[in-house]
Formats: structure tokens, sequence, C-alpha cells
């Protein structure tokens, strides 16, 4: 039985009067947020705090935070908010276990997750799912043989496909110098020691017209790899795991002496939104020792995924004959338009909204995004980790209906989202499944504030910063980035660095950061295009001073006026080295 327990205390402020909501996981977070809504309607109390008890409280649907939500506090105690659901009644089938997918909420479900124990497993691939005589088990990825644009087609070898040549859903993950793609294979057609691949629309339309970023053939010596997932034919080693979507079947791998105490599958994509307007936004909430966890993101399995860059996906992009002229800018060779995954908190219309001692984990999506018009907030002592995307996001990355290249300059500036700050937060393990996406990723912001945080071993770029490709004056100003610690990035991708910019940004300093110890894996386009700060195109009245790297490997790529670069690179003190990170 659903239950909620709450009690009336009085602050000391003469004429204020709080209110602390106690639930358990048994209770219903969303009754609770109404209860408090309504109390302060009703004049009884003028701020509320929702405890949440030890616990997992699984959502059926988003929880929603509305303006008429504003003054609340939700604090938790070992608390954690999931889109799960469990999966339970494994059988033992062979070397397998297999257990019934129900449904949720009334329909089947369909996931691109799972985690045992705790442990995100690995959904079926012809990748190894472990070391490779010590070595990164990608490394292993075979790589394609040609690429024929005009006829939509991919060739690859035999060998590495025939396992999954009557396979009904596979998808191939194809690395594409900054980004990979994720492609649902449509047809494999054998000729010789190599086969066809053509893939399903509208993904397959994406990845043939789109200029860049694009895979590496041959002729380029580093030919792009690839892999191969979603197929039961792969489903070989332990601690894999096929979801059997027809059957609404699992089935998992177990490794050695491991008996599955928990398995929890993702139903929902998002966990909590907050949805405000400019006239009236959500305001002074504050989401206090909180875990998020178990979403999902189902785009790439029903329509694929070809970002172009930061996991900001490509919903239409061609190249152009002739290129367009433009003033301040060199020619521009390609135009493309842009969609947003989804996260597990997203915030529209905020103001004041502050997280802290949070956690973000096991998440399919991207983790906290700040996407629109929200004015102040912070993120703070959170801990990002387990992350399929993006750790930390904010500010726009051009609307839908604006041109990627052309420059974001709103005619109502409460559309930026100003003023945030994500301070002394660890990141880890983010950006996992997507590759090209990074652990802090914000795009066009004004005075955000980012510092004291640690990242480490995430697949891409460490903090980027920016959007546009422009050189032109637009929303972003006097941005932040200081005495981060970002080491073990690039994991998995190059044309990366430790703090990446795009776009003019005046005012903005990025100051006191430590970037070292870049990974090396073998299969990236390019093995010497990687640098520890990298000001890409339209970068302009930028500072960069004082940043501790251990040689001076920086890229300075078409950029614009005003940049400074001071006393950046081995040579900083010592104690400027010792007080980046999340201070002790």
């Amino acid at each position: 039985m659903k239950h909620i327990l709450f009690f009336v205390s009085l602050f000391c402020t003469i004429g204020m009067q709080a209110a602390e909501i106690n639930i358990t996981p048994d209770s219903s977070l969303t009754d609770a947020i109404r209860k408090a809504r309504e109390m302060r309607r009703l004049g009884k109390v003028s701020e509320v705090t929702i405890n949440l008890g030890a616990g997992t409280y699984f959502l059926y649907e988003p929880l929603l935070l509305r303006p008429e939500d504003s003054g609340l506090t939700m604090v938790g105690n070992n608390a954690i908010i999931s889109g799960g659901m469990k999966i339970t009644g494994w059988k033992k089938q062979g070397k397998l276990l297999v257990a019934d997918v129900p449904d949720f909420n009334g329909r089947p479900v369909d996931f691109r997750q799972l985690w045992i124990n705790g442990k995100k497993a690995i959904r079926a691939r012809n990748v190894p799912v472990d070391l490779v005589d010590g070595n990164d088990p990608f490394e292993q990825m075979p790589r394609i043989r040609t690429y024929d644009k005009k006829n939509h087609i991919l060739w690859v070898p035999k060998k590495a496909v025939e396992k999954i040549l009557k396979a009904p859903y596979a998808e191939m993950v194809l690395h594409e110098m900054w980004c990979t793609s994720n492609l649902r294979i449509k047809s494999l057609t054998v000729q010789g020691d190599s086969v066809a691949v053509r893939f399903h629309n509208p993904e397959a339309k994406l990845q043939f017209e789109h200029p860049w970023p694009s895979p590496m053939t041959p002729n380029t010596g580093h030919p792009s790899p690839f892999y191969l997932t979603n197929a039961k034919e792969l489903l070989d080693e332990p601690g894999e795991w096929y979801h059997d979507i027809r059957e609404h079947k699992i089935y998992y791998m177990p490794k050695r002496g491991e008996t599955i105490q928990e398995a929890i599958v993702p139903v929902l994509e998002t966990l909590m939104e907050f949805i405000g307007s400019a006239e009236h936004p959500v305001r002074h909430i504050n989401i206090k020792g909180i875990s998020f966890q178990h979403t999902t993101w189902m785009r790439p399995s029903e329509k694929g995924h070809v970002p172009l860059q930061a996991g900001m996906y490509l919903t239409e992009a061609y190249k152009l004959r002739p290129s367009i002229d433009r003033p301040n800018n060199h020619k521009l060779d390609n135009q493309g338009w842009l969609g947003r995954a989804d996260a597990a908190v997203e915030l529209r219309y905020t103001e004041d909204v502050n997280f802290d001692a949070c956690r973000f984990e096991h998440l399919g999506g991207s983790g906290l995004d700040y996407v629109i018009a929200c004015l102040r907030g912070t993120t703070t002592n959170c801990t990002f980790t387990d992350i399929a995307m993006n750790g930390y996001v904010c500010g726009s990355f051009s609307p839908e209906g604006l041109e990627t290249h052309l420059p974001y300059q709103p005619t109502d500036y409460r559309e930026v989202c100003t003023k945030q700050e994500v301070s002394n937060c660890m990141f880890n393990e983010v950006s996992n499944e997507d590759w090209g996406c990074v652990a802090i990723c914000a795009g066009y912001v004004s005075d955000i504030n980012i510092e004291h945080n640690t990242i480490h071993d995430v697949s891409y770029t460490g903090i980027s910063m920016g959007w546009g490709w422009n050189r032109d004056l637009v929303c972003m100003k006097n941005n932040k980035v200081h005495a981060n610690l970002i080491y073990n990035y690039a994991q998995h991708m190059y044309d990366c660095a430790g703090i990446y910019t795009l776009g003019n940004q005046p005012g903005t300093v990025i100051s006191e950061n430590v970037v070292r110890d870049i990974a090396k894996p073998s299969y990236v386009h390019d093995p010497n295009h990687w640098f520890y700060l990298y000001t890409d195109e339209g970068s302009s009245n930028i500072t960069m001073k004082d940043n501790w790297t251990p040689s001076e490997k920086f890229l300075k790529n078409a950029n614009g006026p005003g940049n400074i670069w001071e006393n950046n690179g081995p040579q900083v003190n010592e104690q400027i080295k010792n007080h980046a990170g999340i201070s002790k």
C-alpha cells in the first residue's frame, strides 16, 4: 500500500513555516511532490523538504517539476531513483541463463542495456569482452574495405560478418574520426571474400550523405574499424547478453561462478524533468544526495544514430556544391541540422535549480542536461559514472531549426543557459557507448563556471566548450574553465583534447587546468591528431593561461581573433599542478 508520512515544523524565522515529508520506496514520489505543492498553494508552509528513505524508487514515468513546485528540496538517504525494471525467473539453458521479459506498464519493452548485480553487462558483440594479451579488446575490431557513397554500401571482409548473415536486428558500430555511428543492418550480400552491407533508413541516407565526420578507407592507411552487436549469434562469451524482442526473452551468459542476485533493464529514457516557461520558470529547487539510475535511449534501435559531434545527432546533412561564402569565416562546404539525446535529468526554463552530492550512474543516454533557458544552478560534489553518452550537458547545440554552422544569437536572451556552475564533481567511465561524447559538454552558454572537477577514463574529449564552427559574435561570453584535472582521456577517439573550444567567446578564461596521460588506441584515424588543448574553428577572444600539460601539444585550427596563450605547458608552477581536480 502506498503511504506518505509528513509533519510540519516551524523554522525560527518569524512568519516562515517549513514542512518535511518523509517517504519510503513503498511511497509514491509523484504523490509526495503533489502534496508539497498543495501545502504551499494553500499557504500552510512556504518551504517543503521531501526526505527519501533508503532504497530504490522505481518509476513508471518521469517525475515532472513545474513552476508550482518552486521552493522544493529533495534529500536522499541512500535513495535511488530508477527507470529500470527487474528481470526475474532465470532458468539455465546450456551455457546460458534465460528469462522472460514481461510487459511494462501494459506494453512490450525494448532496451539497450542490462545491469547484472550492479554492473553493466555487455550487449553481445563480435569483440572480446575482456582484455586480450593485456590490451584493449577493441584492438580486435575488423576494418572496412571500401565505402560506396553513391550506392549506400559499406564493403567489409566476409569473415567479419559471416556469423550474422541471418540475424534479423544486427547493428554495426562504425568508427569515424571523432564520432561513432550506430547503423541498423538491412542486408548482407556476399561477393567472394567481401560482403556488401546495406542499412535501414533514415541512418542509411544520413550516413552516406553527410560529409563530416567520414569513415576512413584503406588508402588513408588507417581504415575505419567497426564492431557488430545485437545478434544472438554473437552471444559467445561470459558477461554478454541478447534480447530477443520477438520472443520477449533475454539471454545471458554468466561469468564463472556468477549467480544473478539482481538483473535490471531500463524502461525509461528520462527520470526527472523540470519544465517551466520564460515568464514562469521553475525556481529554487535543491536536489541532494540522490542517485539517478537505469535509463536507456532508444533512437539508435529505431532510427540509428549518426552524430556530428559530442553525440548531437544529424537529422539531415549533405555536401554543398558550390560552397557557401560566409563573411568573416571560410567557405562552408556542408550543411547539417541536429537533434539531442535524452538525459536522465533534463531542465528547461529554470532558475537556481541545484544538485549536490548526487550520483548519475548506470545510464543509457546522457546524465544531467540543462537544456534551455536555465539561469544559475549549481552541480557540486556529484559523481558521473557508467554513462553511455555525455555526463553533464548545458546550453543549446543549435536549435533544431537552425543550421548548425549559423551563429546563434536568440532575440530572447533568456533562452541562453547562463551562470551555471559544475564543480568538485567526479567523471569517469562516461561516454562508454557513444565514444564521441564527452564528460562535460557546454554549448552556447554564458558565464558558466567549470571548476575543480576530476575527469578520467573517457572515450573522447574531457571538456568541450562552445559550438557553431563560426567566429561571428554570438551569445557565448565570460565562461570559465579552471583547475580541472583530466587524464586517461581519448580511450577510443582522436581529433580531441583534454579541453576543446569552438566559437567566439569574449571574456572566456581557461586557466590552471592539468591535462595528461592520453590513451593510445591503435585504431584511431590519425595517431598523431590529438592534443592537450585545442581551440577549434571560430574560437575567438579566449584566454588560455597557466595550464599544465606534459608538452606543448596544442592545436589552433581556423581560429578567429583575440585569443591569448600565456604560460601553458610543462613549465607551469608545481603548485598549480597539484591544485587541480576535486578540492581536498
